[in-house]
């Protein structure tokens, strides 16, 4: 009966935050519906500004749980710009928990409403998320020979001819590291070696062709690109083993107390247009990675173990920007789950806006 109670307490940690999350989703998209419906008539770029703050409260909402329930520790390398830029951010990719990340470091700019993701095309049947995330201007790629290249260039020239803010989140990787998929890993390095480039231990080789069409199509947008390596210290074993990432419930049930974070900034001059440099450019960002990661988990240097270079400062979110947020959201979905019309409406949505949501993203490019 103990262990019962203890197993029970442990998956309130998560279902809790998940319910929140996924409870409140039918009210911001009916929020959102209001918000379409009223600016049909008016320019692209006010519907934009509406989209983008609808965004920046729900993914506030996201973080609350995320970062000030867990109480994680965020410790970033490197300066992140205060002020609000135009970029692609380019990491390493290691679990789910990765595109929260991205936001923990958005919202640190105020830039947490221009946050555009590069999703696996799988994804997009995600009920009411797949088509939000397509519709608030992320892009659905598929992998190697069956890339379209043609329609993510509209769908970011779209954007771009709009003056639509942008904080697009790719993956080069294209799935994500384990360090106990062993055949993976070494597949990726067969698949390096052959193309003549590194090898890489703690990273996969980075696949380009996303990330170039992106940099490329919006060159003229952006001010950077943001480098980003994550390391979640709960990986870090009492050997130099590596461990798994943890996943989304488990980050919830607060088991990675500290997250590590190398930010470096890179203009836009340093990175060359053309593909074949581009590829070589890209892999050695990689190889920069995996060095660090390399020294992180395996230096035997106490003083370099478990870091990464120079001096980490820890990060605070304050409550306060996330907190009404929640309150917000879950205001307005407590009166409705309170009579039977508002049940209806909430059910209604969640299976209507997932049907109409998986024509959207079919028919859209």
């Amino acid at each position: 009966m103990l262990l019962s109670l203890v197993v029970h307490t442990y998956s309130l940690r998560y279902w809790f935050p998940a319910v929140v999350m996924l409870g409140t989703a039918p009210v911001y998209v009916l929020s959102w519906g209001a918000c379409r419906v009223l600016t049909a008539v008016l320019p692209s770029r006010l519907y934009r500004r509406m989209d983008d703050h609808l965004y920046n409260i729900y993914q506030s909402l996201v973080l609350f749980f995320f970062e000030n329930y867990t109480g994680v520790e965020i410790v970033i390398y490197g300066e992140v710009p205060k002020k609000k830029e135009n970029v692609v951010y380019l990491s390493n990719h290691q679990c789910t928990a990765d595109w929260i990340i991205a936001d923990m470091l958005a919202i640190r700019q105020k830039a947490l409403g221009h946050v555009r993701y590069v999703l696996k095309d799988g994804l997009k049947w995600l009920p009411l998320y797949g088509w939000y995330f397509s519709q608030h201007g992320g892009v659905y790629v598929k992998r190697s020979a069956k890339f379209d290249e043609k329609a993510m260039k509209k769908k970011l020239s779209s954007q771009t001819v709009l003056g639509t803010p942008m904080y697009l989140v790719i993956f080069p990787e294209g799935t994500r590291y384990n360090p106990e998929l062993k055949k993976m890993i070494s597949d990726s390095q067969a698949f390096a070696t052959k193309e003549g480039l590194a090898a890489l231990d703690h990273v996969l080789t980075p696949r380009m062709k996303a990330s170039h069409v992106a940099i490329e199509t919006m060159r003229d947008h952006l001010d950077a690109v943001y480098d980003i390596t994550v390391v979640y210290e709960a990986t870090l074993g009492k050997s130099s083993d590596r461990q798994p990432a943890p996943t989304m419930p488990e980050f919830l049930c607060k088991e990675s107390p500290r997250v590590h974070i190398h930010f470096e900034r890179v203009d836009m001059k340093e990175i060359p247009p053309e593909s074949v440099f581009f590829r070589g450019w890209l892999h050695k960002r990689f190889e920069i990675k995996d060095q660090m990661l390399t020294t992180f988990y395996e230096s035997e240097d106490p003083d370099k173990k478990g870091k990464f270079p120079g001096e980490g400062q820890r990060s605070h979110l304050s409550i306060m920007k996330t907190l009404p947020s929640l309150l917000f959201l879950g205001g307005l979905t407590l009166p409705m789950l309170m009579t039977e019309s508002g049940r209806k409406l909430y059910v209604r949505t969640w299976v209507y806006g997932t049907l109409l949501g998986w024509l959207w993203v079919n028919v859209s490019p």
